[in-house]
């Protein structure tokens, strides 16, 4: 993991929950303009946001998160995109929401914007925790 490297997570740590898989990276354009999005969610608190920081450095991630924000339960560090290649990961940014059995139910590539939120995902997360 991005602030624990001795740590590791696994998918099923997660079971039993709905949740956010966004993969991301500092040098990644489009993830600035998603962030926010990101950390105004988190801040809310409704839903768990887990990062897949994608091909990237992990001090220029750490640093990237400080400036900006840090809106995730935790990160997990992609370097060589192998886990990014088990979920099918086209590019950054990507969003995931993940039910309470671990299959995917909604993909989001490219930003994640308040009126997808609002519109798609937060709608769809409500009706899988019931």
């Amino acid at each position: 993991m991005l602030s624990q490297p001795d740590k590791r997570f696994v998918p099923a740590d997660m079971r039993g929950k709905v949740w956010l898989l966004n993969v991301w990276a500092s040098w990644c354009v489009s993830c600035r303009d998603e962030h926010p999005v990101l950390v105004e969610l988190s801040k809310k608190g409704v839903l768990p946001i887990l990062g897949l920081n994608y091909k990237d450095k992990g001090d220029e991630a750490q640093r990237w998160l400080k400036q900006f924000g840090d809106p995730y339960q935790l990160s997990v560090v992609d370097a060589d995109g192998r886990i990014g290649i088990d979920y099918g990961v086209y590019g950054v940014p990507e969003t995931y929401l993940i039910d309470t059995q671990g299959v995917i139910r909604y993909k989001q590539i490219g930003p994640l914007t308040q009126a997808i939120l609002e519109k798609k995902v937060l709608p769809l997360a409500m009706a899988l925790r019931k």
